[in-house]
């Protein structure tokens, strides 16, 4: 018998932001991969593709035209996934098992620049502060409405995460219903903040910061960090180090600095297997229920699949849908991974 090693030996982490496990595989990593690689398109994007039903005065697929839109351009989503009618509905109660009731919602896609062939990484930091601002407008927008509690602002990034077109953009629901992550969330963060009066990511990220080994950036107001918790190979979560709950409460400092760490994270991603690197990435904040909400804490989720290489992907297989989820290599290792790239992007190295 012999004494645990965390870096060595299967173990299992709790996440108390949504109350589940993961279980981590270290010594898996070392294992030999004779999976499938696939071809990565390197071929350059033009900075205008006339057949891109995002580029500005195109037309797009419900036949409406782009205007000739100069910065960030938000529109009604042409396929959204709920509806803003209202639909009267009475609650069935006599049956267990079959339980529905209707969503209400808008969905918008914010496309963050007219150039085709940009990625967040490789903008300029004024133009990420201006997405920063629409994402601001449209928060306080939709979530003024009255059925909205809740606004989702998020961004898929690559054909991997089912994105439908490389025109840099992101989209928002808005919906009358907490989605089930964040309702995990809100539970959590509220159970913690009444029983030890102190705000959950306050007092997680000053114990990432005591420790250092899971963080990749640190800037005067954000901390950008592998979590301990982390179930994708390189997942990453942004915290604010002041507290508050929302991103309409960002100092103009603060988005600056917010604006900056985006660019910096994106860029250490692309480096990491020099090819524009995917991911799902989404701002948890405040609901919109016009209640206080001490218990938040502005952050914002990373989720990339990449594994091994640019045609390596980890997939949520097996033991992940049967059981619970599943990860090789270490947080740590990732977060020094991550940490020791350069901030030039390597296109411009």
């Amino acid at each position: 018998m012999r004494n645990f090693d965390i870096n060595e030996d299967p173990h299992r982490r709790y996440n108390p932001l949504i109350n589940e496990w993961v279980l981590v595989s270290p010594h898996r990593a070392k294992r030999p991969w004779q999976g499938q690689n696939e071809l990565v398109v390197t071929e350059p994007l033009p900075k205008y593709d006339p057949t891109c039903y995002l580029c500005p005065e195109n037309v797009r697929a419900n036949g409406m035209k782009n205007p000739k839109y100069e910065s960030s351009f938000v529109f009604e989503n042409d396929f959204a996934a709920m509806k803003q009618d209202e639909i009267i509905y009475e609650e069935d109660i006599k049956y267990t098992f079959f339980q529905a009731k209707p969503e209400r919602g808008i969905s918008r896609v914010v496309c963050f620049s007219p150039r085709h062939d940009l990625t967040l990484p490789e903008m300029e930091i004024a133009d990420i502060e201006n997405i920063i601002k629409t994402w601001q407008k449209e928060y306080t927008d939709l979530g003024a409405i009255k059925y909205i509690n809740h606004v989702q602002i998020f961004e898929n990034k690559g054909s991997v995460m089912g994105c439908s077109n490389p025109h840099p953009h992101g989209q928002i629901w808005a919906q009358s219903s907490l989605p089930t992550q964040v309702e995990k969330t809100q539970n959590n963060l509220k159970g913690y903040f009444d029983k030890y009066k102190s705000n959950m990511l306050q007092d997680y990220l000053e114990a990432e910061l005591k420790k250092g080994d899971r963080i990749v950036i640190e800037n005067d107001h954000f901390v950008a960090l592998v979590p301990f918790w982390a179930i994708w190979p390189y997942e990453t979560m942004i915290i604010s180090k002041r507290h508050f709950g929302k991103i309409t409460d960002l100092t103009p400092e603060e988005a600056t600095a917010f604006a900056k760490i985006l660019k910096q994270l994106t860029i250490k991603y692309d480096n990491l297997f020099q090819t524009s690197f995917p991911y799902s990435s989404g701002i948890h904040q405040a609901p919109t229920d016009g209640y206080d909400h001490p218990e938040w804490q502005f952050h914002m989720h990373f989720y990339p699949p990449l594994l091994r290489s640019a045609s390596v992907k980890k997939f949520m297989v097996g033991y992940e849908m049967l059981g619970e989820s599943q990860r090789d290599i270490t947080p740590e290792k990732s977060a020094a991974i991550l940490r020791e790239l350069p901030d030039l992007h390597y296109k411009m190295a």
